[in-house]
């Protein structure tokens, strides 16, 4: 975990034993204290601390006075409090003056870290219930691990500090959004401001493990397990130990592989192709998918123990079109990512840009530009270097329109006339039209045939 933890006790002895045991669990932003002294003037000069671990009985300060000053100067840590002696009177007073939690010694190591872990999850989850009020902006403490992702959108810095919080908990995340909107950046972002930040990041497409290449990519296999399996390999599960698996598109695995899934998200352990021996691993699961769950939960498409088991927190990426503010930043960084000697873009180019939809969100938007770097090559970047179908006659309305005597055009037929504007726009080239679009080529290919183009 990477909460700070602040323990205060004038037994030096016990303070050691304490240290000892929290870093053999994990536990390392650590301080200690003998002096509660030091405690006192630090936390009355702003020094913030995410838990406190104080012993009750100490000379100059004792802890519950400690405690008073500790909360007043910063409520938000969770306190718990230690004591030799197990008197009733006295836990009560701890706890009405906001201690989480009262210890009694001699502490285990685990009951120690069981109670340390439980006041770090309330404390995340208040901050998430937080995160959603109104008034000022929540800060994002590990900038790196969530630069890549731009934005001044308030809802989305909301999003990033929430997804920050939940980073420093092993609960399952399930992300969801529209293709394109950036649901594997998030996840990577979640993992670098993870604890375990350190291991592995495995990314998978769950719609590409189909038939026995599920068993085999997923657990791993000994040598012999079938023909072809010349040696032992690791699956995606066991290399992922210790980090984070991504699940992307996990709305397209099929019904028979959730199950095993599930085993696995339930019993921490899996067993290798051609072996009956279950090996435990330690794996953090962030699942993502454009798909609408609920639906495919109601047509019996997705096992519902699977959904809540994954969706442990969720998050919802905006798609571009609810974060407008956030084109003219995105656009700079994809022109200075294309062209870092030039970044010069004209205004009638900038418009069109701005005033488009993106039905492909930001990766549609990355392509309109490196398409439109390419071909500006190191001239400014003009309006007639965007594709046709964003451009005024073939531009694609931001809303359906409303005929002065008829309905909004339905969704699919919406959906139709963009597919197809963009398919013109680039000359019929299936692919470069699937990048634009921001779906899979298979997908356009299933749609245009559905509109009778082979």
């Amino acid at each position: 975990m990477n909460d700070s933890i602040l323990i205060i006790d004038d037994e030096v002895d016990f303070l050691d034993s304490v240290r000892r045991g929290l870093l053999s669990a994990g536990l390392k932003n650590l301080r200690l204290e003998s002096d509660p002294r030091v405690v006192a003037t630090a936390v009355q000069n702003g020094e913030h601390f995410d838990m406190a671990l104080i012993d009750i009985t100490m000379p100059w300060i004792n802890g519950i006075q400690l405690l008073e000053t500790i909360k007043t100067n910063s409520p938000e840590t969770e306190c718990i409090m230690v004591t030799a002696v197990n008197e009733a009177r006295v836990a009560v007073e701890c706890l009405q003056k906001g201690a989480y939690d009262y210890l009694t010694k001699p502490i285990s190591r685990d009951e120690l870290v069981s109670t340390l872990k439980r006041a770090m999850e309330r404390r995340r989850l208040l901050e998430i219930i937080s995160v959603g009020k109104e008034g000022a902006l929540p800060q994002i403490r590990h900038k790196d691990a969530f630069a890549p992702i731009v934005t001044k959108s308030e809802k989305m810095i909301r999003l990033l500090r929430e997804a920050e919080l939940h980073a420093g908990s092993d609960v399952p995340v399930l992300i969801t959004g529209e293709s394109g909107t950036g649901k594997e950046l998030l996840a990577k972002a979640i993992h670098r401001s993870s604890p375990r930040a350190q291991f592995p990041f495995t990314s998978i497409n769950m719609a590409s493990l189909t038939g026995s290449l599920f068993d085999a990519e997923f657990f791993g296999h000994t040598k012999g397990a079938f023909t072809g399996a010349e040696k032992d390999r690791a699956g995606y599960l066991e290399h992922s130990n210790r980090g984070s698996l991504f699940l992307d598109e996990i709305g397209d695995l099929p019904l028979d592989f959730q199950g095993k899934l599930l085993r696995v998200l339930q019993e921490g352990e899996i067993i290798k192709l051609g072996t009956s021996q279950a090996r435990k691993i330690d794996v953090r699961f962030i699942a993502a998918t454009n798909a609408d769950l609920d639906k495919l939960l109601a047509k019996g498409q997705f096992r519902k123990d699977l959904y809540y088991r994954l969706k442990g927190a969720w998050l919802r990426i905006l798609p571009l079109r609810e974060r407008r503010e956030d084109l003219p930043l995105l656009i700079n960084a994809f022109v200075r990512e294309f062209r870092p000697e030039s970044t010069d873009i004209e205004d009638d180019a900038l418009e069109i840009l701005m005033n488009y939809d993106y039905p492909g969100n930001i990766r549609e938007l990355r392509s309109i530009v490196q398409s439109s770097c390419n071909l500006a090559q190191k001239r400014a970047i003009a309006a007639k270097f965007l594709p046709d179908y964003i451009r005024g006659r073939k531009k694609v309305p931001l809303r359906a329109p409303v005929a002065a005597d008829g309905p909004i055009l339905p969704l699919a037929e919406t959906e139709r006339i963009h597919i197809l504007n963009a398919y013109e726009g680039t000359n019929h080239n299936k692919l470069q039209t699937a990048k634009l679009l921001g779906i899979g080529l298979n997908t356009l290919r299933r749609k245009l045939a559905s509109y009778d183009i082979n």
